[in-house]
Order: structure tokens, then sequence, then C-alpha cells
């Protein structure tokens, strides 16, 4: 029994005969005092997988790749993002039906609109603490540099929203391009870039003019089946090159290295991780990750890198030295989204 977590005193009185036929009063006990569960300590670095079809979120502890903790969030979990202060997680959370590559759209049942909403997890709870309103199909979401605000692509909607995290308020939103779904906020956070697939361009929305600044022609259906990357002038908001990443390649989710020398990306149905130098262009190493590897994630130390695989149920541990798969975690059904953060340190 440890002495610093629970006491117990078991006291046995024993009474000295008055006289030779006395009888020794009975033992009591005292109470013993409930033991105090010890709270759940979020992993120093761990891996937050949000699972799109049993709409929960994975926390894996990198520092063993187990899976730590299943959080219940609600419906279509897909594109997560940890605030600033690394204490809280949004993810999108969607009620519109699935609706895959050559899914009539007309015969799925309708939407639930009740559904819809941005889920706020606890990183020390490890729990859902509450939902913001979110506008309807939220898809991916991006947070300011104060955490203030959020910003989420509403897919059916075609629109960017702008959501007041303290009290769920829509602050503003924009109508975009048909089908958004990447959405990034530039350092500083005087604008926003949300990917139209329909229109195959990048919208860039200003947010003190509160107006669309202008939207960028790219390649087909930005995120995926183009097989290219588009470099944008950021000031001119014009493109500069189209980096092509080979035959069959559908490019997904990006992360960058923390110094800018790479670029990792996931690709989807194309299987593969692959790995750009941001100098050259060029790609310069791919890895079989796994089934459609889609969310993607880079450790602090930029040793290794993870993705998200949906029709395996499982995130793949690459190396990124070798350039090899170490390890497959098993994690909910059709795991889509993906975060890296290292917990504060009175959370760990």
């Amino acid at each position: 029994m440890n002495c610093n977590r629970m006491v117990s005193a078991f006291v046995l009185l024993c009474g000295i005969a008055a006289c030779n036929r006395s009888e020794p009063p009975a033992a009591t006990q005292t109470p013993v005092p409930a033991a105090t569960p010890i709270p759940a300590r979020a992993p120093a670095v761990g891996i937050y997988v949000t699972n799109e079809t049993s709409g929960d979120l994975s926390v894996i502890d990198a520092a063993t790749n187990a899976v730590v903790a299943t959080i219940t969030l609600g419906k279509r979990p897909r594109g997560i993002v940890a605030s600033p202060d690394r204490t809280l997680l949004y993810v999108a959370l969607s009620g519109s039906p699935v609706a895959g590559p050559g899914v009539d759209e007309s015969k799925l049942p309708p939407p639930d609109r009740s559904a819809d909403g941005i889920g706020v997890v606890d990183v020390r709870e490890r729990k859902l603490v509450r939902v913001l309103p979110s506008g309807p199909d939220p898809e991916q979401v991006a947070i300011s540099q104060d955490g203030k605000e959020v910003y989420v692509a509403n897919e059916d909607a075609g629109q960017l929203s702008v959501i007041d995290t303290t009290d769920g308020h829509l602050i503003q939103s924009f109508k975009i391009g048909d089908e958004p779904e990447g959405v990034t906020v530039e350092p500083g956070g005087t604008r926003v870039w949300v990917t139209s697939e329909a229109d195959g361009a990048v919208f860039v929305a200003d947010l003190a003019a509160r107006k669309i600044a202008r939207s960028v022609k790219v390649g087909p259906r930005p995120r995926s089946n183009g097989g290219t990357l588009t470099e944008i002038d950021v000031r001119r908001l014009a493109p500069i090159r189209t980096i092509d990443l080979g035959k069959g390649m559908r490019p997904m989710g990006t992360r960058v290295s923390p110094d800018g020398k790479f670029l990792y990306i996931s690709t989807g149905r194309s299987k593969m991780a692959v790995m750009l130098d941001t100098a050259s262009n060029m790609v310069v190493a791919s890895v079989e990750a796994g089934d459609r590897p889609w969310g993607i994630g880079l450790a602090p130390d930029a040793k290794t890198l993870y993705t998200a695989n949906g029709p395996s149920n499982d995130m793949s541990v690459i190396d990124i030295a070798s350039r090899q798969v170490t390890k497959k975690v098993a994690v909910g059904r059709g795991p889509w989204g993906l975060a890296v953060v290292e917990a504060p340190a009175d959370a760990r």
C-alpha cells in the first residue's frame, strides 16, 4: 500500500483486567479514507488521431507508440488543430453523410445539422468539454496565433466561418468556391487561405477588410487528383511555379520541417508519404506509408513522421533518417486527421 496516497489506521484498544474475570473491550477500526484517483496526465508528446467512422479520438504516447486513451467526440471528426498554448484541441465534427468518390449523393440520407460543430478537447482532462457552433459541414480547421478565433472550412456551404473560441459566436463568414477543404492562417493572422476543390483555386480572405482579397488559380482539385503542388507568392498573390510530384500522386496533407528545408506530403490513395526539398523543389524520398494516408504530423525533433491511414484503421510511424515505416499503431475506425502536440509542462 502506498503511504503517500492513502493512510489507513487500525487501532486495537486492549483493556487491562480490573479483576480476574473482566472481558477485553471490542476491537474498533477507524474509517479508511477513499483513495484519491490520480488524474490522467497528457503524454509529453501526444499524437491525436481523429477517427471519422467511429466518431472518436485516439490519444497515442509518442514515447511508446501506444494508445493511452480514446475520447468520444461525435459524428465524423476530421480536421484537428491544437491551441497555441497546447492545452486544447479543436476538432471539426460533421453531420453530413459520407460521400466518397462515385457516390450518388441524391441517394444519401439528409444531413444531421445538429451534429455539426467544433469539438473542444481538454488535453489535461482527456475529454470533450464543449462543442462550438461551426456552420454546416465543417471539414478542416485552423486557429489564430492568440487562440481567440478558429477558422472553419464549411464544405457543403462553400464558405469560410470565423468563430470566437470564447463564446462560440460567428464573427464573420466569407463565401468562397465550392468544396472548400484545406484552411490555414498566415503568420501575423491577417489573412486566411482556403482551398476550393471544385474551383481549382485558393481563396485568400482578408480578415480586417472583411472580404476575399483574391482567388489564386492552382492545379485541379487542390488537395488531390492533380498530382502537383503550386508555389504561390504571398505578396503578389500569384502562382510562381507548379511542382510535379510524380505520376499517380494525390497530395492530401502537408507538414513543413521546423527549419523549413523539407515539406512532407501525404498522398491518400497513392499510399505514399513524400519528402520534398524546398530549396530545389525536388522529391528526394518517398515511403509507402499505408492505405490512404491522409492526416500527417511531424515529431517536435523532426526525426519521425506520422500518417493516419483510413481504410486500414491505423497510424504509421516513419523514421525519417532510414525512410522506413517502423511501426503501425491500431487506432479507431476511419482515421482521418492527425495532430502532434507537445504538452505543457504542467500537464504531463
